[in-house]
C-alpha cells in the first residue's frame, strides 16, 4: 500500500513538474533593448516563450505602441510591431502579456537614449589601414574564459582547427602594439557566440546574434575594448554572417515558421558559384542552388525573402553599431544571401547612419563581377547594391603571382597594371578594400616564397596603390601559412599571446632580425601613409611596366608621390626619366620615404635589383 501512495506522488509530482514545465513566460526578446531618437520608428521584437503565442501582448508606456501583433506557424514565438514616437522618452516599460482578462507574463524592456556623437558612426576610409586579426589565435589575455559552462567545445591548442583561448582582453592588451605598427582600424573576425562542437574558434557560425561568445568575453568587454581603441585613434570593425548561422541557434529545433531557412528535400550545399548572381544568362536552377544552398552542414542558410527574418538580421546589425558605437562593419560571403535583401539592408543602416561604411566580402577573380556589388548606377538589370565597400580580390591573386614571375607581356608586374587598368568597371575604385592575403588564403610571405625583397615590394605597392590597404595579423611578422595545408596552417597563434610562449614576437626581442626588418620596415611605411593625404586620396597614375619596371604616381592638390618598383631579380635597372615628364613637370628634387634622404631628380635612375622605391616629389 505504502509502494502504490509513494508510486502515485511520485507521477503526480512529476505531472506538476511537467505541466509548470509548459507555463507560459518568456525566455527572451530581440533585440534585447533599443533606443530613443532613431531616424526610423519601426521596431520588431521576437518573443520567444513556451505558448507565448495564446496571449496578447499590451503595452502601457508613452511613445510607445503596438502597431500588429504577428502569429507564426510555432506557438512558442510572437512578433511584435511596435512604433516609437519621438517624443518618446527612455526608460524601462513593462510588456504585458494577457490570457483572457489574466496577467500571465511580463517582460521588462528598455529603451536607452541614442548618443548624438560626432566621433561616432563616422566608418572607415582611404587613410585607414586595417588589421585583420582572429581573436581566437591572437592573444590570450584572460585564461579564466578559456572554457565556459555550456560551451561545447573545450581548449585544446595542440589542434590546429580546435580552439586556442585567444580572446578580447587579448586584442584590449596589446592596441599600443598595433598603434605603434601604424594601422588605424581593427577588423576582428567573428566574436559572436559560436557554440557548435567543432571549428568553433572562427564565429562563422554564430548561435546567437546577440551575445559575445563566453570565451571571447562579454558584451560589456566588446564594448570597452571599442572605447579603449577610439581613445588611441583606432577603429573597429565588427565581422557580421547574414547568409548562415550555426545549426545549434536556440531556434534549433522550434524554428518561428517553416521557412525560416532554406530547406531542402535533403542536405544541399551551395554551388558557391557567386557569379551567378549577376550572370544575365544564369539559370534558375544555379541561381537557387547559389543563394539558396547551405554553406556547410553546420551552417543553416537563413531565408531573408521571409521578411520576420530580413528584419531580424537588419535590427541586429542596428542594435550592434548602437550598442558599441562601431566604425563598420565587414559582412561575409556577401553574394550569397539574397540581393535584394542586402540592398534593403543597407538603406537601412544608411538611414542611420549616412557616413557608415560596410565593406562586402566579393570574392571573385574578375573586377567586372565585383564591381557588381559596389554602388553604382552601371548594372544593365538596374541592381543598386547600397554597398559602399568591397574587397578587392582580383588584386589580391595578382599580387601573389606578381613578384614571383619573370617579366612579360601579361606576367610579373605587368598583372598588377592589368588588374587597375579595368578600374572603369568600378563606380570608385578608392572605395576598393585591398589585402595581399586574408585569414582563407595562402600567408603572404609564403605566397612569396619567404622572399624578404619580394615582400618589401608587395608591402610598398599595397601601402602606396588606389584603395584601402588590409593586413592580416602576423603579416608584419613574415608569419607563413599554406591554405592546402589546412585552415589552422594559415591561423597559427601570433607568438607571445600566450602565457609560456617562447617568443614574444609583439617586442623587438622576441623577433628575429629578420622579423624586425620586416616589422620596421612596415611599421615606416605604415606611419608615413598615416600621415600622408597624397597616397591616401591622391589619383593614380600609372606606366606600363618596362624592363621589369612598374612605376606609378599618386597627386594630390599640387604634392606628388612617385612609386617604383623593380621586380628583376638579379639587375639593376637604370631608367630613362624622360618617360615620366608629364608627371615630374615642376619638381626638382624627390625625397625617400623609408630613410627622408633627399636627392636631386636625374634624366635617369638606377633602381636596384627587386626593390621598391618610393619618393615624395619637391618642387
Amino acid at each position: 500500500m505504502k509502494i502504490k501512495t509513494f508510486l502515485l506522488a511520485l507521477v503526480l509530482s512529476l505531472s506538476c513538474t511537467f505541466l509548470y514545465a509548459q507555463k507560459i513566460h518568456v525566455n527572451r526578446v530581440d533585440p534585447p533593448s533599443w533606443w530613443t531618437g532613431m531616424h526610423d520608428p519601426n521596431l520588431q521584437l521576437l518573443v520567444f516563450g513556451p505558448k507565448i503565442s495564446e496571449t496578447r501582448a499590451v503595452i502601457n508606456y508613452p511613445g510607445v505602441r503596438i502597431e500588429q501583433t504577428i502569429h507564426v506557424a510555432s506557438p512558442d514565438y510572437l512578433f511584435l510591431d511596435l512604433v516609437i514616437a519621438a517624443k518618446a522618452k527612455p526608460g524601462t516599460f513593462t510588456i504585458h502579456f494577457k490570457k483572457g482578462r489574466k496577467e500571465v507574463a511580463t517582460y521588462a524592456y528598455t529603451l536607452n537614449k541614442r548618443v548624438e556623437n560626432p566621433k561616432l558612426y563616422q566608418g572607415f576610409n582611404n587613410s585607414d589601414v586595417i588589421y585583420l586579426l582572429m581573436p581566437d589565435r591572437f592573444a590570450n589575455g584572460d585564461t579564466t574564459n578559456d572554457n565556459m559552462p555550456g560551451m561545447l567545445e573545450k581548449v585544446n591548442i595542440k589542434n590546429p582547427n580546435g580552439r586556442h583561448g585567444g580572446d578580447i582582453k587579448g586584442i584590449e592588451d596589446h592596441l599600443d602594439y598595433l598603434k605603434n605598427l601604424g594601422v588605424t582600424a581593427i577588423w576582428s573576425t567573428p566574436l559572436m557566440e559560436d557554440n557548435m562542437p567543432v571549428y568553433s574558434y572562427h564565429g562563422y557560425a554564430m548561435t546567437d546574434y546577440y551575445k559575445v561568445d563566453p570565451r571571447f568575453g562579454t558584451n560589456q568587454d566588446y564594448r570597452n575594448l571599442v572605447q579603449e581603441a577610439h581613445k588611441k585613434g583606432l577603429k573597429i570593425i565588427q565581422d557580421m554572417v547574414f547568409n548562415h548561422c550555426g545549426t545549434n541557434y536556440f531556434w534549433k529545433n522550434d524554428l518561428p515558421t517553416p521557412d525560416w531557412y532554406n530547406e531542402w528535400p535533403k542536405f544541399t550545399r551551395s554551388n558557391y558559384h557567386g557569379g551567378v548572381v549577376s550572370d544575365p544568362h544564369a539559370s534558375h536552377y544555379d541561381y537557387r542552388h547559389m543563394v539558396a544552398g547551405w554553406f556547410d552542414t553546420s551552417m543553416a542558410d537563413l531565408n531573408q525573402d521571409n521578411p520576420l527574418v530580413a528584419n531580424y538580421l537588419i535590427q541586429n546589425s542596428i542594435w550592434w553599431i548602437q550598442y558599441a558605437g562601431l566604425d563598420g562593419i565587414r559582412q561575409d560571403t556577401y553574394p550569397y544571401p539574397y540581393k535584394d535583401f542586402m540592398a534593403k539592408w543597407m538603406q537601412r543602416i544608411l538611414k542611420e547612419y549616412p557616413h557608415f561604411n560596410v565593406v562586402g566580402e566579393t570574392w571573385f577573380s574578375y573586377p567586372a563581377t565585383v564591381a557588381y556589388w559596389l554602388e553604382n548606377n552601371r548594372n544593365k538589370d538596374g541592381y543598386h547594391s547600397h554597398l559602399t565597400n568591397v574587397f578587392d580580390f582580383p588584386l589580391m591573386y595578382a599580387i601573389n603571382k606578381a613578384f614571383n614571375e619573370k617579366p612579360g607581356w601579361d606576367t610579373g608586374l605587368a598583372r598588377l597594371y592589368d588588374v587597375l587598368s579595368q578600374d572603369f568597371v568600378y563606380s570608385n575604385p578608392m572605395k576598393l578594400g585591398i589585402f595581399a592575403g586574408n585569414h582563407d588564403s595562402n600567408r603572404i610571405f609564403s605566397s612569396l616564397h619567404e622572399n624578404l625583397k619580394s615582400w618589401k615590394m608587395a608591402m610598398a605597392f599595397l601601402m602606396t596603390t588606389r584603395g584601402i590597404p588590409e593586413i592580416y595579423y602576423g603579416t608584419e611578422i613574415l608569419m607563413t601559412g599554406e591554405k592546402a595545408k589546412g585552415d589552422g596552417n594559415i591561423r597559427k597563434d601570433f607568438p607571445g599571446g600566450w602565457p609560456g610562449d617562447k617568443m614574444d614576437a609583439f617586442t623587438p626581442q622576441g623577433r628575429t632580425p629578420e622579423q624586425n626588418d620586416a616589422f620596421n620596415y612596415l611599421r615606416t611605411l605604415l606611419n608615413w601613409r598615416k600621415g600622408n593625404k597624397t597616397v591616401q586620396f591622391g589619383k593614380l597614375t600609372h606606366y606600363i611596366v618596362e624592363n621589369g619596371v612598374y612605376v606609378y604616381f599618386r597627386s594630390y592638390k599640387g604634392h606628388k608621390v612617385m612609386v617604383m618598383l623593380n621586380n628583376n631579380n638579379s639587375k639593376p635597372v637604370t631608367i630613362n626619366m624622360d618617360r615620366f615628364s608629364d608627371d615630374l613637370k615642376g619638381y626638382s628634387k624627390g625625397k625617400f620615404v623609408m630613410t627622408g634622404k633627399i636627392m636631386e631628380l636625374q634624366k635617369t635612375m638606377t633602381l636596384p635589383a627587386k626593390s621598391p622605391l618610393i619618393l615624395e616629389l619637391i618642387r
